[in-house]
């Protein structure tokens, strides 16, 4: 027994200093909220240009929560091809399609139902369908999509990203992860994997308020938290506002 929990131990530290390795990560500060809306808002149009004018065609992952919100209300304004763009969803909550908690419906009041993406090219999770069906259908939307090329994700106080929390799977070797015992209310959830949110061009987290400092912190600190399981090739963006990089 000590022996399986020595090399357990040592497996934990060895994918730590993995981690450390691996995830480069770009930190910027930000005086004002304001700002970092906008230079997020720019960024994604930046990135929208460079797909379409390579590749013909922009996907883009969403995150939930107030701060990318605001970044979408930004984006109604823009000039860009619509018809050209493909929405995806970090995760939802297992909850009906109506309700004012979905990811979904924050997107689409903010931003979809304002500018003219054909809708057979937005891609909510069925989550209302429940954790393992929600996770199988959307898992069967993402089968032949290539690297993603904007995922944009939210750092919980917990250290969670999209709905991957400490103590629950992060990855199962799949896209998509059932999940069912989120500490967070609702705790049937379903969520984009952390390796297929991994396959991006670009990574960018938005992090805003001084109650994500200890997760900031752990994270700067090399600790095994969710966000950085999320290891694209070219590295992750990570935009602060109100906590401390320095």
């Amino acid at each position: 027994m000590a022996a399986r929990l020595a090399r357990s131990g040592w497996a934990i530290i060895r994918c730590e200093v993995t981690l450390m390795q691996i995830q480069n990560i770009r930190w910027k500060h930000f005086a004002s909220i304001s700002s970092l809306w906008h230079t997020a808002c720019d960024v994604i149009v930046q990135c929208a240009a460079q797909a379409l004018s390579q590749r013909g065609q922009f996907s883009i992952v969403l995150a939930g929560g107030h701060t990318p919100r605001a970044v979408y209300r930004l984006l109604c304004k823009v000039q860009t091809d619509w018809s050209k763009w493909h929405i995806y969803y970090g995760d939802e909550r297992c909850l009906p399609r109506d309700h004012a908690d979905r990811n979904s419906l924050m997107a689409e009041q903010a931003w979809l139902n304002h500018v003219a993406i054909p809708a057979s090219q937005i891609h909510p999770i069925p989550a209302e369908l429940g954790t393992e069906p929600g996770a199988k259908a959307y898992a069967a939307t993402l089968a032949g999509i290539g690297d993603f090329d904007v995922v944009l994700l939210g750092l919980g106080e917990d250290g969670h990203t999209a709905s991957l929390f400490p103590g629950e799977p992060w990855d199962n070797g799949g896209p998509t992860i059932a999940v069912t015992n989120a500490p967070k209310p609702p705790p049937q959830r379903v969520s984009i994997s952390a390796s297929r949110l991994s396959a991006a061009r670009e990574v960018l987290y938005l992090v805003s308020g001084a109650g994500k400092q200890q997760a900031v912190d752990d994270w700067r600190a090399g600790k095994l938290i969710p966000a950085a399981a999320v290891r694209p090739k070219n590295g992750v963006d990570v935009y602060c506002h109100s906590v401390d990089i320095s």
